[in-house]
């Protein structure tokens, strides 16, 4: 079951559908987020979208890699929410569905190479409240 964080769609408005992928990534008690600096700073879930013909499980280690800069291992599927927003950086109204996976840091590479970003490890309890939207926030305390 998918359960739906956030504002409800808007009555005739178009939206997008922009299937994801995004991690809770735990070691030593911190978590290794994300944080995005536009459009609007936030802390994040390492992840994104899930490109046409590409794998989800594909998508996460090259969404956690191009975001943080580390590789990851064991992906495991925890569940999935479903949020209706604007998304500034592409200009689109979207029903991003969004699958949560549990997986752990392996190996630092270098820093992402996703523009804006920077990768920020974090007490868990401390991620529970400053990440960016509801559905996360949801996920992060399920685990914790």
């Amino acid at each position: 079951m998918t359960r739906r964080f956030g504002e409800a769609p808007e009555p005739g408005r178009r939206y997008t559908l922009r299937p994801g992928v995004y991690a809770i990534l735990p070691r030593d008690g911190a978590l290794l987020l994300t944080h995005q600096a536009e459009p609007v700073p936030e802390y994040q879930l390492p992840g994104g979208g899930i490109d046409p013909g590409e794998s989800p499980l594909r998508a996460l280690h090259r969404e956690v890699f191009e975001e943080t800069g580390w590789r990851i291992s064991r992906g495991r599927r925890l569940g999935a929410l479903r949020r209706f927003t604007f998304m500034p950086e592409y200009d689109l109204w979207a029903e991003k569905m969004c699958t949560i996976y549990l997986a752990f840091p392996v190996r630092p590479l270098g820093p992402p190479t996703e523009p804006g970003h920077q990768a920020i490890w974090m007490p868990q309890k401390v991620a529970m409240d400053l990440l960016g939207n509801p559905g996360e926030r949801h996920f992060v305390r399920r685990y914790v």
